[in-house]
């Protein structure tokens, strides 16, 4: 057998180490609490779906350029899931009569588009998808964007932190309209839209002339959306924003579409985003031909963690820390050591069991090593007298009590 050629993951994807995980972990923890908090449910899928799903309603951009498909044993093409919306149609569609609507589903798991990796951007990452299923146009989507605005308070971010810009895909249709634009100059011009915020004015406008003389931008009636943002800011999301140029890159996207923005200059792009999707389960046959309404949102952990960082937000990551180094003066002690271990187990605490020659000293600096803050040596004495000298490796300070009493002092945490 050869040997490989590096250890390095592949280009744009992560190893998470047990730390990494744990910051993870602990960020989809305060997605999942504000979630449940609002009667959301969490559902998942395989990240393998059939190369149709997407080539029939994602971005062209993500279709043509991102996605990894191939073409498997039984001569399938396969595409590993660039986003989840497509995903979640499809499964409604499946159940459409089963199901109990409105549906409030959320689902967290990895994606993946082959993009070049930069800040921000990575060819596998991890995506919180909350969607809201079954009802039109009004309260759903004030909801929705409420939710977006209360994940990112649930971190503490206050509204000067952020900014959620919000426009109307059917305004822009019409404008498009006025201005003379029809099928594929349509298209054309949304998807230019959508990267406006990367161009210079300059070579915006000029792309734009290729599409059309006259700027469709020029024709919107943002009334519609000017009372749906009061709306909100009396529900409030005081950071809304009218900004005719959002349009989202999907082309599934029917009314209105939002983005989330970091305010503070060191970070300042576009973090989420998402709208109203009315016509994309009827796709399928078992759809029954007819729209579902659905709308809803997607947030990635990449730029997530670069916003929490930059405001110094990012959760307490110890969480899953053992609580508890019991060390053992000699290797004849780890069988106690073990059935003492699980004692403490059965009460609900966490323990760590040294299963080393190593000097107690040197299982100290481990523990330290190891971020467990409490260490307890458990050998023949401790066995005998059935008490323990439990000593707090922050402060260095110790306490001598009954073996039975550590349960409840783990639990109090002192």
């Amino acid at each position: 057998m050869s040997e490989l050629s590096s250890a390095d993951p592949y280009k744009g994807v992560r190893d998470f180490y047990p730390t990494d995980w744990a910051k993870q972990e602990a960020m989809y923890a305060c997605i999942r609490q504000t979630l449940a908090l609002w009667g959301y449910e969490e559902y998942n899928a395989s990240p393998l779906e059939r190369a149709e799903l997407y080539e029939a309603k994602t971005s062209e951009e993500i279709v043509n350029e991102q996605t990894y498909t191939f073409t498997d044993r039984g001569d399938r093409r396969v595409t590993l899931r660039p986003e989840m919306t497509p995903t979640l149609a499809r499964m409604v569609a499946a159940k459409r009569r089963e199901l109990i609507y409105p549906l409030r589903w959320f689902s967290i798991g990895n994606r993946f588009r082959y993009e070049r990796p930069q800040k921000g951007r990575l060819r596998e990452f991890y995506q919180a998808d909350i969607d809201l299923v079954g009802l039109p146009e009004g309260e759903a989507d004030i909801e929705i964007v409420r939710l977006a605005s209360e994940i990112l308070k649930a971190f503490g971010a206050t509204e000067k932190d952020f900014v959620i810009r919000i426009n109307s895909r059917s305004l822009l249709n019409a404008a498009c309209k006025s201005a003379g634009l029809k099928g594929d100059a349509v298209r054309q011009y949304l998807r230019l839209l959508d990267k406006k915020s990367k161009m210079t004015p300059e070579a915006f406008t000029e792309a734009r002339n290729t599409i059309s003389a006259t700027d469709p931008l020029s024709f919107i009636e943002p009334k519609a959306m000017e009372t749906f943002i009061t709306i909100l800011k009396t529900r409030g999301v005081g950071t809304a924003v009218f900004d005719p140029s959002i349009t989202r890159g999907f082309d599934y996207y029917t009314g209105m579409v939002f983005e989330v923005y970091d305010t503070n200059s060191t970070n300042p792009r576009a973090l989420f985003g998402g709208g109203r999707y009315d016509n994309l389960i009827s796709l399928w046959p078992s759809g029954g031909g007819e729209p579902v309404p659905a709308v809803g949102f997607a947030l990635g952990d990449v730029t997530l963690a670069d916003f929490l960082e930059t405001h110094a937000l990012m959760p307490n990551v110890n969480a899953g820390t053992s609580q508890l180094y019991l060390g053992t003066p000699s290797p004849n002690d780890i069988p106690s050591a073990q059935s003492f271990a699980e004692t403490l187990r059965k009460e609900g605490a966490r323990i760590f069991v040294n299963l080393t020659d190593r000097a107690l000293g040197d299982q100290i600096k481990d523990a330290v090593r190891r971020g467990i803050p409490l260490f307890v040596a458990y050998g023949a004495d401790e066995v005998a007298n059935t008490a323990v000298r439990l000593k707090t490796l922050a402060t260095g300070e110790e306490a001598t009590l009954p073996s039975s009493e550590l349960p409840q002092r783990l639990r109090s945490g002192r």
